[in-house]
């Protein structure tokens, strides 16, 4: 057996949740350029649990009770309010994940009934407590989710305390499609070698949240817009970007191990930074962008990922940078569900193999004699 460094090119899986072929991005057969342009997230997340888009009643059916599961036990805003204010905001959402399973009595409940009715309540509750952990550090009031709305909406005003614009909504609402499923990635592995023994959906979505919480993962929207914030304007970017070329440090937001000719969600947020930027008067962090990613393919032949301009989107909407990756689980919620799902149906334990590279053949010393 010889050993593949992160797994690189092995496939562990067979899916027919997402795919990407020839760097195009599929959920369930739809080109990502189509859903993005198109769908809603609530019409994404019934295409990828229940593997076909929604009728209208079904739509209807499926905004209705997330809607009314989106209200969170009043003992996760008790164990919020311990978290110390300085907590990591991806810190504070898996404990609060792996909390509501404690007050949810189909918890152990394995049947797939059960489970898509305990999904239903993850991805309704995740925004809630992501909202809720925001306005509690700074001494704020939850805000009760708001009757009928959709997820993108809800989130936004219990957020910041006031009705979003619609295009705040589109935007948002865009952002959790592009990030919805992405193939066999770290956080949705997790969560498949975590049920894969049988463990339950709550710790499923715990394990994936650990995943993602890391900056190789969805932590790179964050590391995005800090780099923006040092380089500070547009005129400082060519002896920026040169100097971390010169010395061979990575420019976050550019590359990706899955595709060579660039991330198709790229361009879908790029338009949306434009967007939000005219309507805030504020192009700043667009035309900076772009400048950026015009050097970056000119001396390195790189194109952006999907963290590059979201942290742009994320920023004009007024959303704090270390809540980008909570927004990320929000969104990847359908996705890791849609996995769990397909795991149990067919399920055997992921356990692989390791290549032993230690020594060999020592021979037991008695304590006194080492």
């Amino acid at each position: 057996m010889t050993a593949t460094k992160g797994l690189e090119g092995i496939v562990a899986a067979t899916t027919s949740v997402s795919s990407i072929v020839d760097g195009v991005l599929t959920y369930r057969g739809y080109d990502i350029d189509d859903l993005a342009d198109h769908a809603t997230f609530e019409e994404v997340i019934h295409l990828l649990w229940y593997g076909k888009l929604p009728s209208n009643s079904e739509l209807n059916r499926l905004k209705g009770e997330l809607s009314a599961s989106s209200a969170v036990p009043s003992q996760v805003f008790d164990l919020i309010r311990l978290i110390p204010q300085a907590t990591n905001a991806m810190a504070a959402l898996r404990t609060a994940v792996s909390f509501l399973a404690l007050y949810d009595d189909e918890a152990g409940d394995m049947s797939r009934e059960a489970n898509l009715r305990k999904a239903i309540r993850l991805q309704a509750q995740i925004p809630t407590i992501i909202a809720a952990f925001a306005r509690l550090r700074v001494g704020q009031t939850p805000i009760s989710p708001k009757e009928g709305a959709s997820i993108s909406e809800n989130f936004l005003y219990m957020l910041k305390g006031e009705q979003p614009d619609l295009i705040a909504i589109e935007a948002l609402d865009k952002g959790l499609v592009l990030h919805a499923d992405h193939e066999l990635n770290a956080s949705t592995f997790a969560a498949r070698v975590t049920v894969a023994t049988l463990s339950d959906i709550y710790s499923g979505v715990t394990s994936a949240i650990g995943a993602l919480k890391g900056p190789l993962h969805g932590g790179a929207n964050e590391a995005v817009m800090t780099m923006l914030e040092e380089i500070g304007s547009i005129d400082n970017i060519e002896p920026y970007v040169k100097q971390k070329l010169a010395n061979k440090e990575k420019m976050m937001g550019f590359g990706h191990r899955v595709y060579k000719n660039g991330d198709p969600r790229a361009k879908h947020l790029q338009e949306m930074s434009r967007e939000l930027g005219k309507l805030t008067n504020d192009l700043q962090w667009y035309e900076m962008s772009v400048k950026i990613e015009s050097m970056m393919y000119a001396l390195k032949g790189l194109r952006p990922n999907v963290d590059f301009y979201s942290a742009s989107v994320y920023t004009t909407l007024g959303i704090p940078r270390d809540l980008f990756t909570p927004i990320f689980a929000i969104s990847r919620c359908s996705g890791w569900v849609a996995h769990i799902l397909e795991q149990f149906e067919n399920n055997r334990i992921i356990r692989p193999r390791a290549e032993y590279v230690g020594q060999s053949d020592l021979k037991y010393i008695p304590v006194e004699l080492r």
